[in-house]
């Protein structure tokens, strides 16, 4: 699987450069994505522009890694979704779960905010 990776101050910013997202590659998102929660900069902004089909196990895996790393404390925003993989995971009912964005600013901005509120509610 092809990814780029653009380091920000906050945030990871990576784009898979794949046309198709299945199954059989989520090990491989794991693999790419699970270990920068031990870095410094733990939270992902994983742009998806170029994805036209992922299948719905790919979508649960990206739901899963999603949790993993709010459970860390650590931000992951999905953006740039394709409108037919944003329709394919509605109808698979894990859209709703998800903590995606029309765009990478927009994914910046939350990023930003949930920073502000885990260091609020880290003080009391």
């Amino acid at each position: 699987m092809q990814v780029k990776i653009d380091t920000k101050q906050k945030f990871h910013a990576i784009t898979i450069i794949e046309p198709v997202l299945s199954a059989n590659m989520t090990a491989e998102l794991d693999e790419c994505l699970l270990p920068l929660l031990q870095n410094d900069v733990k939270n992902v902004v994983l742009i998806v522009k170029d994805i036209n089909e992922m299948d719905e196990a790919a979508g649960e895996c990206l739901l899963k890694i999603q949790q993993t790393f709010y459970e860390q404390g650590a931000s992951f925003v999905i953006c740039e979704l394709q409108p037919q993989v944003e329709e394919m995971l509605e109808k698979a009912e894990i859209l709703e779960l998800m903590n995606v964005t029309p765009t990478e600013s927009e994914a910046w901005d939350i990023v930003q905010l949930e920073e502000i509120e885990r260091d609020l509610l880290g003080g009391e």
